[in-house]
């Protein structure tokens, strides 16, 4: 296996093979146990292959030859060359090392096959010394990322018990569905259009409630520290794993993702912790944000609790006779990140503004320029719904606090946002009042914000409007990530610039629309801010290392996995880490910069254009937006020489700028600084607009020639004694005369 992360120094590993094989939709079934502080269950995966994979050994490689003798043959797939991705890759998978004899540390095989629910401690001896007669190293492996969790079966459905499989399936169309009709059946369902979507849920649900297999449906599975890794004997590439298991597990008492606590009335509850490791130690899953995929989820809580989550509509409980247990469903029909799953019980009363009507899901009127799915973006309704349907829960000993601050002013705080960034991605908003040892002043969730009881004020709740400041800036900041780190995603964890510098930015925006804020006040508000953040940012910088502070800490690595899938996050378990604020700050003044350049009300603008383009999407922070709809020939030219001034540009980087800026249709004083950065960098590429500005604008090119000539570079010369033969005759003989003193 390998070695033990030190987690006071390394990086956090994503361990799915996400390049091989794709969770789409989850079922979770799962039962809250506050007296043993556990929650159990079970959930069921429904897997679709990565477009083209193939696994096959290498140069007639015999079983056991490790990792190195296998290899991945096929087409990339489509999407990762449309954002970037590395497409298919060789599989970092060590089976012999994973599936071989028990022995060292590390080896924590848990139950297979005829062992069913056996104890964990005496499953482990039967599995490994039995594991290798029943698998080999040519059997393709499911890689889940798994921590802090007991799994005692992972078993293949048999869905052909269900009723709709017969008309789903239609053999004409696939030669799949007569070798593997429920292949074709699973399949089917995925590609169901969005208009369908209840119908889909309801054959997720029914293929989750299938029976196990027969004659070897149990399938072979073992743990490690960070993952789960499963195989099915003889299903030697990703096509013909199965397309439907379910892992029956227990979270642990200590488990990083849950936290088991009591709230402010003493009363006992659970919160999803919103740790580094994510929701691995919740279920497992695949945590890389490339891997997203849909979900519905039923608990089961004691009945005097209230069971909060990701879901895109208001829960209403029913009762479990047989526990007296009530139960909870929840589902959602965006695809997002495993990470994104939130889900939090305890006993709570709630509050809320009366007469809040939700708006239904609908067909989409115009096409969107992500995957298929029932996007508010296209709906004419919630354009026009500036405040979505919301509902505050907390202890009863906040809630007269939480009515006059939190519910006082979330309808001003969502009514802003949508006056500043349009359509609000999700269709309803729960807030919770967390336990006080919450680690952080909010954290924002698909439907659902955490808020941190530090946001009220030590006073009265009925004291003045200026007590309730930290409380509306928060929860502007928590609504931001709606847009910016939820329905757009940052593709590479270590660029969380790009959701909490964009929120950190429209937090102060936002908040300013909610308070009606003159021109002014806003002003004076903004500059306080930031001279607040800059005094904090120096700080940070003074007394943290110098590698946390930089934003794109993998550089040019940026957004790169390994060839089947799986990365690490840098940095990810340092805990110093989690308590700076250096990827806020330094994004939130770069954004502030630009804004100075382009006018704030043009930038908010591009927040839109923005958001119109790349919602529903993960992206970098090498994404390109065109910005010539709004900048002015001066903001260009300054732009051009500050960038004059940097000693290193690459060739991407001013192929991007000329391509997004079409600087070779501008005006001349854009199109000289252009010039002078492509001489400057030796961007052979554009030498033809330097030769095109030489030609056609003698009256500003005279000293074009002199940077031509002083970098002594043999092609730059040619081009200048080129264009000098060109027009040398009908230059003004002044001009001519200096022109010819540096070239000649």
């Amino acid at each position: 296996m390998e070695p033990e992360l030190n987690p006071d120094a390394d990086d956090l590993p994503l361990r799915a093979n996400t390049n091989h094989i794709l969770v789409r939709h989850y079922v979770l079934d799962l039962t809250v146990h506050f007296e043993r502080k556990v929650i159990s269950g079970s959930v069921v995966l429904f897997l679709e292959p990565r477009c083209g994979v193939k696994i096959e050994t290498e140069g007639g490689a015999q079983p056991g030859d490790g990792a190195n003798s296998l290899k991945i043959i096929g087409s990339q797939d489509e999407d990762s060359i449309e954002d970037g991705t590395i497409g298919l890759r060789k599989p970092m998978l060590s089976m012999k090392k994973s599936f071989g004899a028990g022995e060292g540390k590390g080896d924590e095989f848990q139950a297979v096959s005829e062992l069913g629910s056996q104890p964990a401690t005496e499953a482990k001896n039967i599995l490994s010394s039995n594991l290798l007669e029943s698998t080999t190293d040519n059997d393709f492996t499911l890689v889940l990322d798994c921590c802090d969790l007991d799994v005692s079966k992972v078993e293949e459905v048999d869905i052909t018990s269900v009723s709709a499989l017969p008309s789903v399936v239609r053999s004409e169309k696939s030669e799949v569905s007569s070798v593997n009709p429920q292949a074709s059946f699973i399949q089917e369902l995925l590609s169901l259009p969005s208009s369908q979507w209840k119908h889909k849920h309801q054959l997720f649900l029914l293929c989750s409630c299938a029976a196990g297999a027969k004659d070897g449906g149990s399938l072979h599975f073992c743990q490690d520290r960070w993952s789960l890794q499963v195989r099915k004997r003889g299903s030697a590439s990703p096509q013909e794993f199965p397309r439907v298991i379910r892992i029956f597990y227990e979270t642990r008492p200590t488990g990083g993702s849950v936290r088991w606590t009591k709230d402010q009335d003493d009363r006992v509850c659970i919160y999803t912790a919103g740790s580094p490791i994510n929701n691995r130690a919740l279920f497992p899953c695949q945590e890389p944000p490339v891997a997203m995929s849909t979900w519905q989820a039923t608990v089961r809580a004691p009945s005097e609790c209230v069971v909060l989550m990701s879901g895109e509509e208001q829960a209403a409980p029913t009762e479990d006779r047989d526990t007296r247990f009530s139960v909870w469903n929840y589902y959602v029909t965006m695809p997002m990140p495993a990470s994104t799953f939130t889900l939090a019980v305890g006993h709570w009363s709630e509050t809320r503004t009366p007469a809040q009507t939700p708006h239904s899901l609908t067909h989409p009127f115009v096409s969107c320029s992500h995957g298929d799915y029932p996007c508010r973006f296209t709906e004419q309704s919630a354009k026009s719904q500036r405040v979505i349907p919301h509902c505050v829960f907390g202890p009863v000993s906040l809630l007269r606090k939480a009515q006059m601050g939190i519910l006082k002013l979330l309808p001003k705080c969502l009514a802003a946002a949508h006056t500043v960034l349009g359509v609000h991605p999700f269709p309803r908003l729960d807030v919770l009042i967390v336990p006080a040892g919450f680690s952080s002043l909010g954290m924002a969730s698909p439907h659902i914000i955490f808020l941190s009881q530090s946001v009220f004020c030590a006073g009265s709740p009925d004291s003045d409007k200026s007590g309730l400041s930290l409380c509306g800036s928060r929860m502007c900041h928590e609504i931001a990530h709606s847009w910016f780190g939820l329905v757009i995603g940052a593709r590479d964890w270590t660029e969380e610039w790009i959701s909490e510098g964009f929120a950190t930015y429209l937090e102060d925006v936002i908040w300013a629309q909610a308070q009606q804020l003159s021109l002014l006040e806003m002003a004076e508000q903004s500059d306080l801010k930031a001279l607040l953040r800059w005094r904090r940012l120096s700080d940070e910088l003074q007394n943290s290392e110098e590698e946390l502070q930089i934003l794109r800490p993998n550089m040019e690595n940026t957004g790169q996995v390994s060839e089947s899938g799986s990365s690490t996050v840098k940095h990810g378990l340092n805990p110093d880490k989690t308590f700076m604020q250096v990827h806020y700050l330094k994004g939130y003044f770069l954004l502030k910069f630009l804004a100075s350049q382009v006018g704030e009300q043009q930038f908010i603008e591009f927040f839109r254009l923005f958001v119109k383009k790349y919602h529903g999407q993960l992206i970098l922070s090498q994404v390109r937006l065109c910005y010539r709809q709004f900048l002015t020939s001066e903001q260009l030219v300054l732009l051009l020489e500050l960038l004059l001034d940097e000693p290193e540009l690459r060739a991407a980087t001013l192929c991007a700028l000329q391509r997004t800026y079409t600087l070779q249709n501008r005006d001349a004083e854009v199109r000289h600084r252009w010039c002078e950065l492509v001489v400057k960098h030796g961007h052979t590429q554009a030498y033809g607009d330097v030769q095109h500005f030489l030609l056609h604008d003698q009256a500003m090119g005279v000293y074009l020639y002199g940077e031509l000539m002083v970098h002594e570079d043999a092609e730059q010369q040619a081009l200048a004694r080129r264009c000098l033969s060109l027009v040398q005759e009908e230059m003004d003989q002044s001009t001519r005369r200096v022109v010819e003193e540096m070239v000649l």
